[in-house]
């Protein structure tokens, strides 16, 4: 994830300390936008481009989320700053070593859940700053794409060494059923790893949220974080993967990846965002494609509460706008986002998940393993006897989700550094497939031009 702090009427603060906030940061993008002066809006809201550029405006005619829970599994959402007052209805933690309602921002990128989750469900604020009324948008700050609906928070420690202990492994299958179980119908995933693998461990917490008909979103990755391919969760089956675009609706060459996986590209560059203290940021990644997806999700749910998981992707999927190869690509997925003909275009309805079944995978590719149970419910959050995740250089990107036996290393947004554990057996896959993986760059080179 990329990150420029910036300012606005509601946030002026001097902008060497908030460069300074950020000097750690690996990538820094973008340039620092001056105060609005327009009366109706701040800068912040009208660096919210996606709006307009891509329907949502129009689609809030037909729903604005009101009724619909989407669960964020990030690391954490400080609900209460202006433009995320009643957004949050509940959460939880499940690394360890945040709060119990998931509200401490914690790990490798604290401040990545509360973008994220204020480009999904932002309610903005008042002129003088105040928050707005149950129901109500702002005039200024950030509105998110579902403005109406209810978020869960769901805190995981990724990208760096858990203080608790618990790995990315046991987080992901936990944060997932407590999600579902806490009534979430959309669930974002603004998270990914170096590998297109995820450990068997996770099967049975994505079979649970397909059989209790939760649309799962996910982050495609970001090459100019070292990830060509996508990777897990947005390799496994039915999960509706997000790539990421340009201003000019083109692949962003630093801020997505490529992969057979990818359902719908969606902006990943010059976004806006909340940070945890309330000032604003501007920042570029796939994981600010992703909410931007789950938030019409959120929309589509709310209008048609009964419509199943498989045709609101579908809707997604298939009133978006070609682009890339006619056609599915690795590039673009079936196409870029239109928010708007995603809420009152006439779609044919499908029984089954356009992007697949984890059900079937499982089925053919876990044939030896007894058919897997949903994961118990959380009952505690002890510390692993695990170790915690080493540092280390990561692999090569693999062209496949046969390489590897679960993914090197979960981190929010792919930013920054990428970890990685290794496997035995791991570099001998990652040698073999190294042909494939420069014939895909290939391809995607090609595909931009």
């Amino acid at each position: 994830m990329q990150v420029l702090p910036l300012t606005s009427r509601r946030t002026a603060r001097p902008l060497a300390g908030l460069l300074a906030a950020f000097a750690s940061l690996a990538l820094v993008v973008g340039a620092v936008l001056a105060p609005a002066a327009a009366a109706h809006a701040d800068t912040v809201r009208d660096g919210e481009y996606w709006l307009s550029e891509y329907g949502i405006d129009k689609a809030w005619k037909v729903s604005q989320g009101a009724g619909t829970t989407v669960a964020v599994i990030d690391s954490g959402i400080n609900g209460g700053i202006p433009d995320l007052q009643g957004a949050v209805s509940g959460g939880t933690d499940v690394s360890g070593s945040g709060q119990p309602d998931g509200q401490k921002p914690i790990g490798a990128e604290p401040e990545h859940g509360t973008l994220v989750a204020s480009v999904l469900a932002g309610r903005g604020h008042n002129a003088d700053g105040s928050p707005v009324p149950a129901g109500a948008t702002g005039s200024d700050g950030v509105v998110g794409v579902a403005p109406q609906a209810q978020l869960l928070t769901v805190s995981t420690w990724l990208g760096s060494a858990n203080p608790a202990g618990r790995t990315d492994m046991q987080q992901i299958p936990d944060a997932v059923r407590w999600a579902v179980d806490h009534g979430a119908k959309v669930i974002n995933m603004s998270l990914g790893s170096s590998s297109p693998d995820w450990p068997p461990s996770w099967d049975a917490a994505f079979l649970y949220a397909e059989q209790k008909d939760v649309v799962v979103v996910a982050a495609a990755g970001n090459r100019g974080a070292g990830n060509a391919q996508v990777g897990a969760p947005a390799t496994i089956p039915g999960v509706l993967t997000v790539a990421g675009l340009d201003r000019q609706e083109h692949a962003s060459v630093d801020a997505s990846s490529q992969g057979v996986s990818i359902g719908v590209s969606a902006p990943a560059e010059q976004l806006v965002g909340d940070l945890p203290d309330g000032t604003y940021a501007q920042w570029a990644g796939s994981s600010g494609a992703a909410p931007i997806v789950a938030g019409v999700a959120a929309l589509i749910r709310s209008k048609w509460p009964q419509m199943s998981a498989n045709q609101v992707i579908n809707r997604i999927i298939s009133t978006a706008k070609d682009a890339g190869a006619p056609g599915h690509d690795p590039i673009y997925g079936y196409g870029i986002l239109n928010a708007e003909a995603a809420l009152t275009a006439d779609v044919p309805e499908t029984k089954v998940n356009p992007l697949g079944s984890i059900a079937d995978w499982i089925r053919v590719h876990r044939p030896d393993a007894a058919a897997p149970t949903p994961a118990p419910s959380i009952t505690s959050q002890a510390p692993s006897s695990e170790p915690p995740l080493a540092e280390a250089a990561p692999p090569a990107p693999v062209a496949s989700a046969d390489a590897s036996p679960w993914p090197a290393v979960v981190v929010l947004g792919f930013g920054g550094i990428l970890l990685a554990i290794l496997v035995g057996g791991t570099w001998h896959v990652l040698a073999a497939r190294r042909r494939d993986v420069e014939k895909d760059s290939e391809t995607f080179h090609k595909l931009l031009q």
